[in-house]
């Protein structure tokens, strides 16, 4: 069982920056995979970003490439996103999720075996 616990959302102008924090409880961190995700109001929930378990693989969305990196600190259990250039339509909740298929940065939220609660982004024009 992991627990994930996400922070450092909050309101940022379009072209500001923001980096999210994932903290995940246990001492199997290194087993998976992680992910970011989004869901905005009335969407479904989108793939965002995704590391394998040593960091040395990672996806983007399109939508994000180019703006958003993802990494992980498997010493303080913890996975990141820097999300700089921010724009309006990135305004959602934001998730992360792990998934034992931990040498594959997935896509699909299938995938995923445990998710955390999303902290909140808004991006202001």
């Amino acid at each position: 069982q992991v627990q994930l616990v996400e922070s450092g959302g909050g309101l940022v102008q379009a072209g500001g920056s923001l980096r999210l924090s994932c903290a995940a409880s246990g001492r199997t961190f290194g087993s998976y995979a992680m992910g970011w995700f989004r869901q905005a109001p009335g969407k479904e929930r989108d793939f965002v970003a995704a590391i394998d378990w040593s960091g040395s693989r990672t996806d983007y969305a399109d939508s994000v490439q180019g703006r958003f990196t993802i990494s992980r600190d498997n010493a303080k259990n913890s996975v990141y996103l820097q999300m700089s250039s921010l724009k309006p339509e990135d305004t959602a909740v934001y998730y992360c999720a792990a998934s034992r298929a931990r040498s594959t940065a997935s896509r699909p939220l299938e995938r995923y075996d445990y998710w955390g609660q999303g902290t909140q982004v808004t991006v202001s024009s």
